[in-house]
């Protein structure tokens, strides 16, 4: 037997030891480990098992945990390592119900998994809970029929800030209910909302205890989690919940909208910035890197601290190492993604490299599919753009194909390969991602690339000037020169309107860029326009960034995005491109010979400036929109149009490299 397999019972027996678990009698306190009903174990009937079962007849021993009155409370089937902990599964069970207990514990060692055997299937666990934590939990021991059999109606979030809203004069008014909610902050739920509960809630009735929700961006992910979360709560089904996401801006924006939706009935912090107090809060917001640093979720938390896990964008949330902290918690877990598993159309993914960030990707999409209990490939609910926009709550973009005439192979298996005309003949240059900005980005490129875009640029519907926009450049060294062409374009063509501030960076290294952020979604960035007298719209039109601006964001009346950057991840992609689908309506009231007079425009669609062929990254033969030709460049050499790009060559896993 080799040292490997010799040592399933010695890590068993840490693992309860760590637990709080003992053989024997310490300190004053009784043993709760037995192998018999109503016998105490003895050293040398532990010394006789081996080191891995493998002097006890079948390979496995059930230990019986005890309560604090000395009841059986938990059964675990300990077995050698080179079996799997299921195999015991079903004798475990009966075994347990034998006794009158509902708790199984099945492990080899190495792998573990924690069973209620009356509610759904065993659940992977990292460590053993302890007797405490599993009395401490209330949700351990509540009715999932309370949780199925709630009545979930579209005002399931608004009684929470007002449960007498219906009451009020100014919500029985049509005229004044609009502005009644708005200011009270009253949020309703949509009809897919609901939809996803009730299928959640279905889900729960089978016994299962992991869920995958795929919405598209901009139809309330957030909303319809404080929903579910409220459900968890509300039903007993969880005492507390943690809410996990992987990026610091959707953390703060996490918590200000739970505390916008529930508060009053509960409670939201952030982990980091309550450490030692984050017990008195019903919601725990936090990203999965802050519980990975120095295994903090080891330290901070018990398994059973949390009855209700929730990952917003699962698949990138709990890849790879990550996983350890999804899988260490016991409970319910339900997974959110805007990204469709099928995403990738008309791609082998099969045929591409590891290395390629789609290949990469789909696997992590497949992954949390299989993760979440959706093996077939079917979520638990799904809402696509394709539905928001025909229920008329997204618009969809009006594409724009922006690339050049320089011919080039696709995703070229050497990188850029692109055609130079020199002054004896033709020659082919490859290029690699340390040449991306040298070799690409010339002064001529980044000036034809602004032309185009503030040629083409939707316009705001009542001011005319350029609409709102972001722009995603390469680096921030590229994104400053971008931002300093487009004001320089601003100045020259709308005289007196701007002080180099029509366009501004918004990258990492940029003092107060997240605020930044934050007024140009409140249409004060700057100030407001100049083109209108009282017109609520920020002077500054252009936002210039790289990564900042990915997810999380919300502006409802932007009008153009600019992708001067090649994108690999189908996530940030769709995130992306999200940042335009919501619905807005263009305001703007006139006092003419004392009357006041009201001009209104739906937005119907905004513009997605494709300069990358990025949409054809994705899915091959991409029908455009629109198709701009711009002209080839007059220098030689360097001084090169961009081609669409191999994945393979460029990595950017820095928002703001």
């Amino acid at each position: 037997m080799s040292e490997k397999e010799a040592k399933a019972r010695i890590k068993i027996n840490k693992l309860l030891e760590e637990a709080g678990w003992r053989f024997f009698d310490e300190d004053g306190k009784p043993a709760n480990i037995q192998v018999e009903q109503n016998v105490k174990i003895s050293k040398k009937q532990i010394d006789d098992m081996g080191e891995n079962f493998d002097k006890v007849k079948n390979g496995f021993v059930d230990f019986l945990l005890l309560d604090d009155k000395g009841n059986p409370f938990i059964v675990l089937e300990a077995k050698s390592e080179d079996k799997d902990p299921l195999v015991g599964k079903e004798q475990a069970r009966e075994y347990a119900k034998s006794l009158f207990v509902k708790y199984v514990i099945l492990s080899n060692g190495n792998q573990h998994y924690f069973w209620n055997i009356y509610r759904g299937n065993p659940q992977i666990i990292t460590s053993f809970p302890s007797y405490e934590s599993i009395k401490e939990n209330k949700a351990f021991n509540a009715d999932p029929a309370r949780l199925y059999n709630e009545d979930v109606r579209e005002d399931y979030i608004a009684v929470v800030k007002n449960p007498r809203y219906s009451e009020a004069p100014e919500y029985q008014n049509p005229e004044t209910r609009m502005k009644f909610l708005d200011d009270n902050g009253i949020k309703f739920l949509r009809h897919y909302q609901i939809n996803a509960i009730k299928a959640l809630q279905k889900s729960v009735k089978k016994g299962n205890q992991r869920f995958l929700f795929e919405m598209a961006t901009g139809t309330g992910k957030t909303l319809t989690s404080a929903a579910v979360i409220r459900l968890f709560l509300r039903s007993g089904n969880a005492h507390r919940v943690l809410f996990l996401v992987d990026r610091i801006e959707l953390e703060n924006q996490a918590k200000k909208n739970f505390q916008d939706y529930l508060s009053p009935d509960y409670h939201t912090v952030i982990f980091k910035e309550n450490t030692e107090d984050w017990r008195k809060a019903e919601i725990v917001v936090s990203t999965v890197q802050t519980l990975m640093f120095n295994n903090k979720y080891k330290k901070y938390f018990k398994p059973t601290d949390f009855s209700l896990l929730i990952v917003d964008e699962s698949h990138r949330s709990i890849n790879g190492n990550s996983r350890a902290v999804f899988e260490y918690f016991l409970g319910y877990k339900l997974g959110l993604t805007a990204t469709p598993k099928d995403y990738i159309k008309n791609v082998d993914v099969e045929k591409l490299k590891a290395t390629d960030p789609r290949a990469w990707e789909k696997r992590q999409l497949l992954d949390s599919y299989r993760t979440f209990g959706c093996e077939s490939g079917e979520p638990t609910f799904r809402y696509s753009l394709l539905d928001g926009v025909r229920d008329g709550y997204l618009i969809n973009p009006t594409v724009v194909d922006a690339r050049t005439d320089i011919t080039t192979q696709l995703l070229s298996d050497e990188g850029y390969a692109v055609i130079n005309q020199t002054d004896d003949d033709e020659e082919e240059e490859v290029y690699y991602a340390k040449d991306f900005e040298r070799k690409f980005f010339s002064e001529e490129t980044n000036r034809m690339f602004v032309k185009t875009f503030m040629e083409n640029a939707k316009r705001d519907p009542i001011s005319g000037e350029i609409g709102k926009s972001i722009i995603f450049c390469v680096s921030r060294k590229h994104a400053a020169k971008i931002t300093q062409i487009l004001n320089e374009f601003a100045y020259k063509l709308f005289p007196d309107k701007y002080q180099s501030d029509f366009a501004m960076q918004i990258t990492s290294d940029v003092m107060n860029a997240q605020t930044y952020t934050i007024n140009f979604q409140n249409n004060n960035l700057s100030g407001t326009t100049k083109f209108l007298e009282n017109y609520k719209s920020a002077k500054t039109r252009v936002c210039v960034t790289v990564g900042m601006m990915t997810t999380g964001y919300d502006c409802e009346d932007l009008l153009n995005i600019g992708l001067l950057r090649p994108i690999f991840s189908p996530t940030d992609f769709i995130q992306i491109k999200g940042r335009g689908t919501r619905k807005f309506e263009f305001s703007y009231k006139i006092k003419i010979a004392g009357e006041t007079q009201e001009h209104k425009y739906e937005k119907d669609t905004f513009k997605l400036f494709d300069f990358f062929g990025n949409c054809e990254y994705f899915e091959e033969k991409f029908n455009y929109d629109e198709i701009i030709k711009l002209p080839k460049p007059q220098s030689k050499g360097a001084d090169t149009i961009t081609p669409p790009v191999d994945g393979t060559m460029y990595e950017n896993f820095d928002p703001d490299p």
